[in-house]
């Protein structure tokens, strides 16, 4: 973390007239240097980042890993996505827990979140054979609960104690208290320039824009696991075979089994960049057979899914970009979801008046910063975007996500590139001992 020291400036400094008076690369000194400048932005985006990354549970070690890595390059690219799945993933685990009441008879032991977090990060699987799993997916396994083929009371059997799951997850109180503070430090020095009306750099606002995201994310995943290397293997109760088809007919998804099933694409290194499919993504998918084909819900759902195979070929082909949860879409929540959504592209607009090397790209990055937060709100608008034509207004659902993402490598690139030619008062710095945060 670096520390600020130098000349005090109390006062507004005057906009340079002319790229005569900018400066390149400035070497490191008793304020701070261009290399100081950007590894503090990069160390700081990192902890936002990879620290707050709760990955799901594969059984194959390098596929986590791999996972991992993916969820990081998109956090870096749209942090807005990564805080999205935190808050879906809370609350399916909200959902989860409160289904499961109703079905749990131990007096102060029941399902928590930290349970429903871990089922529904892929970590509780079934043994098929001696080297083969399939995932209990949460729906799953509240159908177990409430056809009374599995009983509570013997959860710790199935690795589901809390006790359990807290030494399997590789949660570092260390790391977690670095990011803190780092966050807390880099804000704090933001703050103190801005009292002395000294300018932030294109890359110090962008840092900025990770931390409401961060903090967000946070928040939802703070009971769930984090890094857990290896799934609790368990071996289902005896079933009729009526419960078996129940069963499995309830499967959100076989892509994440390590065996090949009849209606799964088989497991691939693709499937690393993929959502964690959901509960209320299955309830849809029976929901719109029953529309489509007229079957009651309580019908047999493999045959269902045989005639949508033969009848329907262009849905199983549907390529889904993004689908709300209905608990959240349209909810109390909902405006400050769309706030939060809106977050990271508006505080880019704090770099609004800093100066850039040309005209061009001064209006590049406002340009860049106002399209992020109108695509991505337009995007938030539907509750289901799919890749498949149905209108201009469907056109706009898969446009709009495009041009966020050309948004950020344009804010992206442009950040960097002002260092060629910066203000010169990006360097000036304040005296930290007038404040009473140099006792740190």
């Amino acid at each position: 973390m670096a520390t600020s020291t130098g000349s005090a400036s109390g006062s507004a400094l005057p906009i340079p007239s002319s790229n005569a008076t900018m400066v390149g690369w400035v070497r490191e000194s008793p304020g701070r240097g261009t290399l100081t400048l950007i590894t503090t932005c990069l160390l700081t985006m990192f902890i936002c980042t990879w620290v707050v990354i709760h990955r799901r549970v594969y059984s194959s070690v390098s596929f986590g890993e791999c996972h991992k890595a993916a969820m990081f390059l998109k956090a870096i690219i749209a942090p807005e996505f990564i805080a999205v799945e935190g808050l879906q993933e809370w609350s399916q685990g909200r959902k989860m827990v409160k289904d499961c009441r109703q079905f749990i008879h131990d007096e102060g032991n029941s399902l928590e979140l930290i349970h429903a977090f871990f089922i529904g990060m892929l970590a509780l699987r079934c043994r098929t054979s001696k080297d083969t799993t399939r995932v209990i997916w949460p729906n799953q396994y509240v159908w177990l609960l409430e056809s009374g083929l599995v009983d509570w009371k013997d959860h710790a059997k199935w690795g589901l104690s809390k006790r359990d799951i807290k030494d399997k997850s590789n949660t570092d109180g260390f790391a977690k208290a670095t990011a803190l503070v780092q966050v807390f430090w880099f804000l704090a020095q933001c703050i103190i320039r801005a009292v002395h009306h000294l300018p932030l750099a294109p890359l110090e606002s962008m840092t900025i824009s990770y931390i409401p995201l961060f903090a967000a994310t946070y928040f939802f995943w703070w009971f769930k696991p984090k890094d857990i290397m290896s799934p609790s293997i368990v071996d289902l109760p005896a079933m009729t075979s009526v419960q078996r088809e129940e069963f499995e007919s309830l499967a959100i998804s076989f892509d994440f089994d390590d065996e090949h099933h009849p209606n799964s694409k088989q497991t691939s290194w693709w499937n690393i960049w993929t959502l964690t499919p959901r509960v209320f993504e299955k309830e849809y998918e029976i929901r719109r057979n029953t529309e489509l084909y007229g079957h009651n819900e309580r019908r047999d759902r493999k045959d269902t899914v045989q005639i949508e195979v033969a009848e329907n070929d262009s849905y199983q082909e549907e390529i889904v970009v993004a689908h709300w949860d209905p608990e959240l879409y349209g909810s109390k929540l909902w405006p400050f979801i769309c706030l939060f959504g809106a977050s990271f592209g508006g505080l880019h607009l704090i770099s609004w008046d800093t100066h850039f090397p040309t005209f061009l790209e001064l209006w590049l990055w406002r340009a860049a910063a106002i399209a992020s937060i109108v695509s991505l709100l337009v995007f938030m608008h539907y509750p289901r975007v799919v890749l498949r034509w149905g209108g201009p207004l469907t056109m706009l659902s898969i446009v709009s996500p495009a041009l966020y993402l050309i948004s950020r490598i344009v804010m992206l690139v442009g950040a960097f590139a002002a260092f060629r030619l910066c203000d010169p008062a990006l360097f000036d710095t304040y005296v930290i001992s007038d404040y009473w945060i140099h006792v740190l």
